[in-house]
């Protein structure tokens, strides 16, 4: 039967309980001898009683320090070997989210996604909403089209997570394209973006480098919008070449926050 390390501690522990309560019953008996013996002991000279109980005394002592050296032996052999290999044994761990290598028209189909993506981008830089719509359509087509059976094979919580991402992606392309207005347009393509970029670290993106900017005041102070870019430089989807107040001046606001290789 196998003994747990708490187990086996208590165990020795218990034996060295009974040798020290032992000991100190054998002691108590000795010091309690018949009174013949404590006459006998009265007729010796002092020195000789008091050599007899140091004696008794070191025989004594030298017993409970190896008694001691036993308990704390025991207890060292618990903690750095019983211990450390209760704890290195903590039960299953989490399986970590595993992508395998996708087929070949899986990531033709996120090619296709990207490049629609990329083309609404550049049409909000300069503000052609009937440009913008177009990619729009392209990209919701693309998206019905996803072959998320390619992702059953790695771990389940990448299918469905998947599934969620291009979920709200539809959601919001579809609410873009009613929009007459651009700015509003401009606020689900933030949207789009918020999911397309997740969905893409989601599935382990297999494509070209792509960069994930952001511009503090795309819809004014501490108004953040987000986009995705397939190159590091800044090109401004929300304030784009033609603002109503900045005209051009703010094509260029943002930076880089991430990247996808």
């Amino acid at each position: 039967m196998e003994v747990s390390g708490i187990g086996y501690l208590k165990y020795v522990l218990s034996l060295i309980v009974d040798k020290l309560i032992s000991i100190v019953q054998i002691e108590t008996l000795n010091n309690h001898r018949p009174t013949c013996q404590n006459q006998q002991i009265s007729t010796l000279s002092n020195q000789h009683i008091n050599l007899i109980f140091a004696a008794k005394k070191i025989y004594f002592m030298k017993k409970l320090a190896a008694i001691l050296f036993l308990a704390l032996a025991a207890f060292g052999v618990y903690w750095f070997f019983i211990r450390s290999k209760s704890n290195g044994d903590s039960g299953p761990k989490q399986e970590a989210l595993k992508v395998g290598k996708h087929s070949a028209a899986f990531n033709d189909t996120v090619t296709n996604m990207l490049t629609a993506y990329l083309d609404m981008k550049a049409a909000f830089v300069e503000a052609d909403s009937t440009a913008a719509k177009a990619a729009c359509r392209k990209m919701l087509a693309v998206t019905d089209s996803f072959k998320l059976a390619d992702l059953q094979k790695d771990t389940t919580d990448i299918l469905a997570t998947a599934a969620d991402h291009l979920m709200n992606i539809r959601a919001n392309a579809q609410s873009l394209l009613v929009q007459t207005d651009i700015t509003e347009m401009r606020q689900d393509f933030r949207i789009v973006s918020d999911y397309v970029y997740p969905f893409l670290k989601t599935i382990k993106h297999e494509g070209k480098k792509l960069y994930w900017q952001s511009c503090p005041m795309a819809f004014g102070k501490d108004q953040t919008g987000n986009w995705i870019s397939s190159t590091s430089e800044i090109v401004n989807p929300y304030l784009g070449k033609n603002h109503p107040e900045f005209k051009a001046g703010m094509l260029h606001c943002g930076e880089v926050k991430d990247s996808l290789q």
